[in-house]
């Protein structure tokens, strides 16, 4: 038997492999291998070795993927077993790092030994060869953290990818930490640190170490601090009543003392009362005493007379009267019209107020019971007449009329009615729902001069960019071109009025733009992206400002080409113009997500705090209005901001106070909590919503403010925003409006605008523009680029490629490597055959030396940073 004319195999007497067959043997027996071949991983450059064994054996030779290895290639020896006997064969290859690179199968490099006696012949297992790496990135990196002593500590840990699969260990201040020496810790699960009962010898700095045949790598260094709050001694004995009348105590925060940034006592160290104890009083003080107590009497009969009086003239309502101060401190705002016959004010969030007089104030909405009830469930309707002294000193010298119902019991099941009256009544100008919120309106725009290099414009921390492809504009052509925000009220509606703006609303230009190629647009939206539970659209606005349907985003079109991802969406678009990313409920499932912060500051008075709880569609845009006008009116970002699910299911948002520490501060009453309906929060579109609590300190010595804030959705879900503040203004420290380092540049042209440097896009294009035999053209591109639906448009463009690599640069803009593109660079460079001759305009050795930048910095990968973590990229 022979392959490609190498070698022979001789049975019986013969001897065609030139080696003597003196050894005895065993007529009649299968060969056994005694030694198989071993799984085995090539390091670097260096070849590794397979070995077989076999007893009895005439022959034994090689097959790797299919094909059986050279005969010169093999090192064989035979030698007789002392224990049996019988002659025993050896044979052993030399497998490179090239062969493997070169095989390009549909599974790993394996190899075989056939073994033959003159019974016959046995095969060995299948021994596989794999290029061994360790990439130089950490999948997740281990984070810092502060927790209480006893408190839980679970740090992270997902090691770099690697062949073999990295084995993790973890480093206490660089000392080895596991399971095995220290039953306090588990390092077993998943990679994870856990330590159940945090001890303050726990505090230091912990690192993940991953390690494999190749290499080792270091992860980010995360800090756990284990803090001690404070707590108070028992108090002493009181002192002797002093001459004044009074006597002491006192306490010490030393019970335990804080420690490692734990909270102090809150409270007071000291306390005096007065004691009297029949030595202190005197005649005079006897006078004072009675005194006070006659004009006491004096001034609770004038009062009881006066409400008597009260009541009588206003028994023609036959209602009961109640004071309007109750109602403040609430975020949503009501008017009240001078007119004897009143004017229905519905609490329904369905009704509308009467805005033709200015004059507003703020009233709580919640109505809730010990248990977990909804909103409002379930009131019958309520009117109440209103008037008081501070109505009078609003100028409102008329009664008005409160009209309230049960709104979440009596919304319809379906959405359409909720959202599409509230969007309707905002076309005309009736609805407010922001109460007294006025954001600060900067004029969100950004130009740059474009010529054929091409490049991008961004609106800084909005989410929103635009890039112009190289060769977009003609060589003897530069356009100043422009994008802007619309600030002003969403001006996004149709005629059902049921869908709901995703994310900020965005122009380009100018009108007259003249492309050879598309220009690619990202928008930062705030959907789940679930295609059973939202129709999601893109708009247009024609020229007599009406809005025109685009593209379904799970349609394919051959106009426009839009791409979801979990936070942003990424358009290739032909013309200039004004584009909306809309979306429409199809279920109660549908989630849009909502971003939550607390704000504080001082009030006038010093002794009062306000705090201002914010809820806005997660978009950079739309939290970038908040953080205007607060700092505007210096706000301090008391918690870093949080994201809550908020379903379609007609429920409203509570927002509640909690844990305020009771003899510190005090918060005016029917504040604790307080609600947006349904409507206000689904149909905001991206204008923020919020509401405030008003506290008051009793002593000028308390300078720390801690408490809770709630933000929960009835039937949904909830999130916490913890506060602990310094109210004192030299003590403050303010959280970073945005943790994210800000970008400054808002324009970007020629080649340092893009990840992709010109002469490897050029080669990608000339490569994969025009198909060839081995299929390697743009649709395959496509497909390893997770961009192969929706191919209709790329195909109508004169480069499709050149389109493919336009659209993953802006969906890639915010990543500081080229690994997703040279992934798949390498694994189209498998598809071709390994004895087919490249082809001359195949990508090759280019494809190893992508320079990586970014608008913010930049970033270098070549072959020579990976030479011992990866296998070579190859086109």
């Amino acid at each position: 038997q022979q392959h490609k004319g190498c070698f022979c195999v001789g049975f019986a007497g013969s001897t065609g492999d030139g080696q003597s067959d003196s050894l005895p043997s065993v007529p009649g027996t299968l060969p056994h291998f005694i030694q198989e071949p071993e799984d085995a991983y090539i390091v670097k450059s260096n070849p590794i070795k397979l070995r077989c064994r076999a007893a009895p054996a005439l022959q034994i030779f090689f097959k790797c993927n299919g094909e059986w290895v050279h005969q010169n290639e093999h090192l064989s020896q035979e030698y007789k077993d002392l224990n049996t006997g019988l002659k025993v064969r050896e044979v052993m290859i030399n497998v490179s790092r090239q062969q493997v690179e070169d095989f390009h199968g549909p599974e790993d490099y394996w190899c075989l030994c056939v073994a033959w006696s003159h019974l016959g012949t046995s095969k060995s297992r299948k021994a596989t060869v794999r290029i061994a790496y360790l990439r130089k990135n950490f999948e997740q990196d281990p984070q810092g953290k502060e927790v209480p002593i006893k408190g839980m500590i679970v740090l992270h840990c997902r090691p770099p990818e690697g062949v073999p699969v990295a084995e993790v260990e973890w480093l206490k201040n660089e000392e080895l930490v596991s399971s095995l020496t220290d039953d306090h810790i588990d390092t077993r699960a998943d990679h994870n640190l856990i330590i159940n009962e945090a001890r303050l010898s726990d505090s230091g700095n912990y690192t993940c170490l991953a390690s494999n045949i190749v290499a080792k790598r270091r992860s980010a260094t995360a800090t756990v601090i284990v803090f001690v709050d404070g707590g108070w001694d028992e108090w002493s004995e009181w002192t002797v009543c002093s001459s004044q009348c009074e006597r002491q105590r006192s306490r010490e925060c030393n019970s335990p003392a804080p420690r490692h940034r734990g909270k102090m006592c809150e409270g007071n160290s000291e306390a005096t009362e007065n004691c009297t104890d029949g030595l202190c009083m005197d005649s005079s003080n006897d006078v004072a005493l009675y005194s006070g107590l006659g004009a006491g009497i004096i001034a609770v009969a004038i009062l009881v007379v006066a409400v008597m009086l009260y009541r009588k003239n206003q028994s023609e309502y036959g209602v009961d009267v109640i004071d309007s101060s109750a109602l403040t401190g609430g975020f949503q705002s009501f008017n009240f019209k001078t007119t004897r016959q009143g004017n229905p004010l519905l609490l329904n969030s369905s009704m509308q107020p009467d805005l033709t007089v200015g004059r507003t104030y703020s009233t709580p909405l919640c109505f809730q019971d010990t248990t977990d009830k909804e909103l409002f469930d379930p009131l019958p309707d309520i009117k109440v007449k209103v008037q008081s002294s501070f109505m009078v000193s609003l100028g409102v010298a008329e009664r008005a009329e409160f009209h309230a119902k049960a709104p979440p019991e009596t919304f319809p099941r379906g959405l359409g009615r909720d959202c599409c009256s509230t969007v309707e009544r905002r076309k005309k100008g009736l609805l407010t729902p922001n109460g007294p919120f006025t954001p600060t309106k900067e004029l969100l725009r950004t130009t740059g001069m474009f010529g054929h290099p091409g490049g991008r414009l961004v609106v800084p921390n909005t989410g929103v960019s635009l890039l112009v492809p190289h060769g977009a504009v003609a060589e003897d052509m530069s356009w100043e071109m422009y994008m802007v925000i619309n600030q002003g009220e969403a001006s996004v509606q149709t005629e059902e009025g049921c869908e709901i703006l995703l994310g900020p609303e965005v122009t380009y230009g100018p009108p007259g733009l003249d492309l050879f190629s598309p220009v690619a647009m990202t928008i930062a939206h705030c959907a789940e992206i679930d295609a059973e539970n939202w129709n999601i659209q893109l708009k247009r606005k024609t020229q007599d400002s009406k809005w025109e349907e685009v593209m379904s985003v799970e349609e394919e079109s051959s106009s426009c080409y839009c791409l979801m991802d979990s936070t942003s969406c990424h358009l290739l678009l032909d013309q200039p113009g004004s584009y909306a990313l809309v979306g429409e409920p199809l279920t109660q499932a549908a989630i849009k997500r909502l971003k939550l912060a607390v704000f504080g500051s001082m009030e006038v008075s010093s002794m009062d705090y306000s705090l201002r709880v914010y809820c806005v569609d997660d978009t950079p845009h739309a939290f970038q209005g908040v953080v205007a006008t607060e700092k505007s009116r210096g706000g301090q970002l008391l918690e870093e901001p949080k994201m809550l699910p908020f379903r379609a299911n007609t429920f409203s948002l509570q927002v509640s106070i909690q844990d305020v520490p009771q003899f510190l501060w005090s918060i005016k009453p029917f504040t604790t909590c307080q609600e947006f309906s349904f409507p206000q929060v689904w149909c905001s579109n991206q204008q923020p919503l919020h509401c405030a609590f008003s506290l008051e300190r009793y002593s000028p010595a308390t300078t720390q403010l801690s408490c809770k804030i709630s933000v929960r959705q009835v039937k949904g879900h909830e999130q916490i925003l913890q506060v602990y503040t310094a109210v004192a203004e030299t003590e403050k420290e303010s959280v970073p409006f945005f943790m994210q380092t800000d970008c400054t540049i808002t324009s970007q042209t020629g080649p340092k605008a893009f990840k992709i440097p010109l002469s490897i896009r050029q080669r990608i294009c000339a490569t994969f523009d025009t198909a060839n035999a081995k299929g390697k053209d743009w649709q395959l591109l496509a497909q390893k680029l997770h961009l192969d639906r929706n191919l209709c448009y790329f195909a109508k463009q004169r480069s499709p490629s050149a389109v493919i690599l336009s659209l993953w640069e802006a969906r890639h803009q915010d990543t500081g490597d080229l690994d997703s593109l040279a992934s798949a660079l390498e694994e189209i460079g498998k598809i071709h055959s390994k004895s087919s001759p490249k082809s001359q305009d195949e990508p090759e050795s280019d494809f190893n030396h992508i320079q990586a930048g970014s608008l913010c910095g930049t970033g270098k990968l070549t072959s020579h940073e990976t030479e011992d973590t990866a296998p070579e990229y190859t086109g």
